[in-house]
């Protein structure tokens, strides 16, 4: 028996009969011989963990825009507490964890630079809209290993695509992540607030704190016992009405003390602005954008969503870098 098999056979013995087995995966959009050592959710996993969009993650804006600091988040390293998170309640409640792991690692592929500043904007620009749950799938699908893609199973793609608060995945695994993305960024957005002096921990109201913690660590260990203590032998991932009323109301305060605030987004216009004017530039010049997405607006996609396609893939560093070469004079030299 290959040692494939035998990890299937696993799951079947040590899982909860809610969890979603490798082998009974729906599979993938194209088949292709199995692994004979990884199973399908482990391998989508390894498949993202090594492509380029995650890569990029590392110089993309997480909430604070190009911060002096070394401690500050961004993408990745959202990705990466979001993975932890999941995998934590995953492995208390038998759920997969290699499921769960694959759906968190992949979840913000899609986001642009300069964060929600920059989704707003190409929502704006593109004709059929930009969302970043949507542009994760079509990153996995199309766009990666130069319009192969990864060729992910459809329980990775369906919790990628619905981990936002409006849609709900098919998979427990799938709501676990989109539960874990909340933790994870409600609470390491107050830590950065904090850390950027725009936010104390007594700015907070008293009852969510009463309620939460009042501190990082303990609301962290709070919400996540909570998800597993609701959720333990039930099939559905939920909180208690309280806890969870209490972190969607801490979710708001951080839209208006935080997301919102004039200090920590007194940057965006400008971002938006450079933006919409590099849109604007590769619509009009699209043969300097790289040959892949040439190539996909002659095979017929439509020009607005491919130009999309380039400006997402950018990080901060590389988006400005290309502002600065087509706006900003150089100074002028002797040959």
């Amino acid at each position: 028996m290959i040692i494939r098999e035998r990890m299937e056979q696993l799951e079947h013995t040590l899982l909860s009969p809610y969890a979603t087995l490798s082998e009974n995966s729906v599979g993938r959009d194209r088949e292709e011989p199995q692994c004979d050592i990884r199973p399908v959710f482990q391998r989508d996993r390894d498949r993202i963990l090594h492509c380029k969009a995650f890569r990029r993650l590392k110089n993309k804006t997480q909430v604070f825009l190009t911060p002096r600091g070394d401690h500050y988040r961004t993408r990745l390293s959202h990705t990466l507490e979001v993975s932890q998170n999941a995998r934590t309640i995953a492995k208390a409640l038998r759920l997969n964890e290699d499921l769960v792991e694959a759906i968190a690692l992949g979840h913000d592929l899609g986001h642009t630079p300069y964060g929600h500043a920059g989704e707003s904007v190409l929502n704006r620009l593109c004709e059929g809209g930009f969302k970043h749950n949507k542009q994760s799938v079509r990153i996995v699908e199309k766009l990666e290993k130069n319009g192969e893609g990864l060729n992910l199973t459809w329980e990775v793609r369906d919790g990628i695509l619905n981990h936002q608060t409006s849609t709900m995945p098919h998979t427990l695994e799938g709501k676990i992540v989109r539960f874990s993305d909340k933790i994870a960024y409600i609470n390491h957005d107050i830590d950065d607030a904090i850390r950027g002096k725009i936010l104390r921990e007594e700015d907070i109201p008293f009852e969510l704190r009463a309620t939460l913690g009042d501190s990082t660590t303990t609301r962290l260990d709070t919400l996540i016992h909570n998800i597993i203590t609701n959720s333990m032998d039930k099939n559905d991932i939920i909180m208690s009405p309280e806890v969870h009323e209490a972190m969607l109301d801490l979710r708001k305060f951080m839209f208006t003390h935080v997301y919102r605030n004039p200090i920590a987004k007194g940057e965006e216009d400008k971002a938006k602005d450079l933006l919409e004017r590099l849109f604007y530039f590769y619509m009009e010049h699209p043969m300097e954008m790289a040959p892949q997405f040439t190539k996909m607006i002659a095979e017929g996609e439509a020009k607005d969503r491919v130009v999309c396609d380039y400006i997402a893939g950018m990080t901060d560093q590389y988006a400005t870098t290309k502002y600065m070469e087509y706006y900003v004079p150089k100074a002028w030299q002797v040959n």
